[in-house]
């Protein structure tokens, strides 16, 4: 049976804020993380450790917020059935954080973001390089008040080097950093070309290269004492994230290029037509490719000295597809599976995200999560998939509304109503 506190499909009760009951039961319960971050790489990093128990305070503009909750449509649909102006984007990695409305650009604002800094274990931000410095919220600044602070910076080039000071986006670290130019069908192919991916890769990876990171860097604290400063950028992880095709470069000394759905390395590895479909065979040693010939009828492939290892393989890579692909195309994408499966060789059809969310695999992982949301609907997720046997993941807030827990956060630091009334009135901060 699913422990309840684990299970992203157990729903609480909420209260009237949106927020579930706080109950704090993952490993990071008891850290508190400064959120100074907007968009993506950053926020999917927070998310993360907000996930797996941190106490997460998101500051953003009071005006309009973090600008990703402007991406849509799609909207998250109100009470009423008509669009909100919640973007999907903004929900999909924004859960477990608190959004207090706070001007950065104010003096006033600048204290109340340092009182917090002071009590935080973690601050993360990504904003230009220099920027934090002008309003004393940099690692200089804050580690003066805080010095087990750990404060992570995620920006486009790194702190340092001749193009520190560029702004960027994941796109233009897709195209910057080669990984379209392995990405796509060749040019003499049909729709041949460089692609970007279909997801924000380099912005997902750079978010979890910050997770690790700042979990690193509490373990190093906890031995010393002592907070520090990490730098991660979407340059240096969109290389990272490219080691394989990198390594192929720097040994073989031949700049990769695109192969479309077949590997540069592996063989048969790729994507085949079947009756109703595509469908993808994945035959990494020589044990299954046996398995596979066996399973085509045709047992004699396995000893031809064409295909007698994996080197030979490659070197008849357009061969060996073109006398699968004969075959499969006889007979439908489930019959090949049960076969494929049945013989310990990985394969599969390509999903849309429809028929991969009714996988039953999925289904069964509890994939699909609803969290109350303070607009009064749920908003749909998807759950985290880190398990844990002692120290689950939590689903303890919905994405917040823009300045949804000011009042709170700052109660939380000692200002009275009046203070916060007053702060609200200069348009220092917005009430949610």
């Amino acid at each position: 049976m699913t422990n309840p506190t684990n299970d992203p499909t157990t729903r609480a009760s909420a209260p009237a804020s949106g927020d579930q009951p706080a109950v704090l039961t993952g490993p990071l319960q008891g850290v508190r993380i400064l959120d100074l971050s907007r968009v993506l790489a950053a926020p999917w990093c927070v998310q993360n450790l907000g996930d797996l128990g941190a106490d997460v305070i998101k500051i953003e503009r009071p005006g309009p917020g973090d600008e990703s909750r402007h991406w849509g449509p799609p909207w998250l649909p109100g009470t009423d059935g008509q669009a909100t102006r919640e973007s999907a984007y903004f929900m999909s990695t924004n859960r477990n954080k608190r959004s207090a409305a706070i001007d950065m650009a104010k003096p006033e604002g600048q204290a109340i973001i340092r009182r917090l800094a002071e009590q935080a274990d973690i601050c993360i931000e990504n904003f230009k390089v220099g920027d934090l410095a002008r309003y004393g919220l940099d690692y200089a600044s804050l580690s003066k008040v805080n010095p087990r602070l750990i404060y992570c910076s995620v920006t486009g080039f790194g702190q340092d080097g001749p193009w520190a000071t560029r702004p960027g986006y994941d796109y233009l670290f897709q195209g910057m950093g080669g990984l379209m130019s392995v990405t796509g069908e060749r040019d003499d192919q049909p729709g041949g070309g460089p692609q970007r991916f279909g997801v924000p890769i380099v912005d997902l990876f750079t978010g979890m290269y910050a997770t690790i990171s700042i979990l690193a860097a509490l373990r190093h604290r906890e031995v010393s004492g002592e907070g520090q400063r990490i730098d991660v950028s979407l340059m240096g992880a969109v290389l990272a994230m490219s080691s394989g095709q990198l390594s192929n470069f720097m040994i073989g000394g031949k700049v990769p290029g695109r192969t479309g759905n077949a590997s540069p390395n592996i063989t048969p590895y790729g994507v085949y037509p079947c009756a109703d479909g595509l469908f993808i065979v994945a035959s990494a040693n020589q044990t299954q490719f046996t398995a596979l010939c066996k399973a085509l009828g045709h047992p004699e492939w396995g000893d031809d000295p064409r295909f007698k290892d994996n080197g030979s393989r490659m070197a008849h890579q357009s061969e060996l597809h073109e006398m699968f692909s004969e075959i499969l195309r006889k007979r439908n994408r489930s019959d090949w599976e049960t076969l494929f499966t049945e013989v310990g060789v990985p394969a599969g059809p390509i999903n849309d995200y429809a028929q991969a969310m009714a996988h039953p695999q999925a289904m069964y992982l509890n994939t699909r999560l609803s969290l109350p949301h303070a607009s009064g609907v749920d908003v749909p997720g998807i759950a985290n998939p880190m398990r844990f046997s002692k120290t689950p993941v939590t689903y303890r807030r919905a994405p917040p509304m823009l300045g949804q827990h000011t009042r709170e956060v700052l109660q939380e630091i000692g200002m009275d109503d009046a203070a916060i009334a007053a702060l609200a009135q200069a348009g220092t901060i917005k009430l949610g």
